[in-house]
C-alpha cells in the first residue's frame, strides 16, 4: 500500500516538473526606441533584444493621465506579441503631469524653455507605468508608478543655460534627471528612484515575480548574459 502511494506521488512530482519546463519563455523583449529605458533594463543583468513598438503614442487623449500612461505601456507590449508570442514583453511610458494637463516632449529650444518656466517653482507628479506581457500565457501586468518632483525657482539666464547644456528636446518636461537636470529640483518624493529616468525597476521587478520568474535568478542563469540586442 505504501509503495503505491509513493509511486503516485512520484508521478506527480514528475508531471509538475514537466508542465513548468513547457511554460519557459523565448526571450525578453523590450518593445521601446528609447535609449534610456534600454540603458535602465541593462542595469538587471538579463539579457533582452530591443524592438520597437508597432504602436504610435498619442498622449493628446482624452483621459485622466494614470489611465493614459498605463494604457499607452500596455499597448506598446501588446503591439509585439504576434511576433514574440512565447517571449516576456516590457512596455513603459512616462509623462509629466501638472494641474491634471500631461506634458509631452519639447522638441526644440523654445518648447524646452516654455515647459521649464511653466514647472519651475512648482510640484508636479511624474508618472511611470511599466507594462508586462507574456503573450503565450495570457498573463498581463500593468502598474503605474508615480513620484512628486518640486523644481526650485528658475531664473531665465539658468532656464536659458540649462537647455544649451542638456538640450532635453526628447524629454517630456523639458529636463534630464540623470544628467544636469537634477540641480533644477528642491526635492523628489517617491518609492522607486530608476522611475524617474523612464523605467521603474522596482515595479517590473515586482511584475515579472506576478508571472512566476524571479529576475535575479534569470540575470544568474547560465543561458543568459548582460546583453542586449536591437
Amino acid at each position: 500500500m505504501v509503495s503505491g502511494m509513493m509511486q503516485s506521488v512520484i508521478v506527480v512530482i514528475m508531471f509538475v516538473r514537466c508542465d513548468v519546463c513547457a511554460d519557459r519563455f523565448d526571450r525578453i523583449v523590450l518593445a521601446s526606441t528609447s535609449r534610456y529605458r534600454r540603458e535602465q533594463l541593462a542595469r538587471l543583468g538579463v539579457d533582452f533584444v530591443v524592438e520597437a513598438p508597432a504602436y504610435v503614442e498619442e498622449h493628446d487623449l482624452a483621459l485622466p493621465p494614470k489611465e493614459l500612461v498605463r494604457m499607452l505601456a500596455l499597448n506598446k507590449a501588446k503591439s509585439l506579441a504576434e511576433r514574440f508570442s512565447n517571449s516576456i514583453i516590457i512596455g513603459s511610458d512616462q509623462a509629466p503631469e501638472i494641474e491634471g494637463h500631461v506634458l509631452g516632449k519639447p522638441g526644440d529650444r523654445l518648447g524646452a524653455e516654455a515647459q521649464l518656466r511653466r514647472l519651475a517653482g512648482r510640484s508636479h507628479r511624474l508618472l511611470t507605468a511599466v507594462a508586462l506581457v507574456w503573450p503565450s500565457q495570457g498573463l498581463v501586468e500593468v502598474e503605474v508608478e508615480e513620484t512628486v518632483l518640486t523644481m526650485r525657482a528658475l531664473e531665465e539666464e539658468t532656464i536659458r543655460r540649462y537647455v544649451a547644456f542638456d538640450r532635453p528636446f526628447d524629454c517630456a518636461g523639458a529636463y534630464k534627471i540623470e544628467s544636469l537636470g537634477v540641480a533644477l529640483f528642491k526635492s523628489i518624493e517617491g518609492q522607486d528612484p530608476t522611475a524617474v529616468v523612464g523605467l521603474s525597476l522596482l515595479r517590473l521587478a515586482r511584475l515579472f515575480r506576478k508571472v512566476g520568474v524571479d529576475i535575479v535568478v534569470e540575470a544568474g542563469s547560465e543561458t543568459r548574459g548582460t546583453r542586449f540586442r536591437t
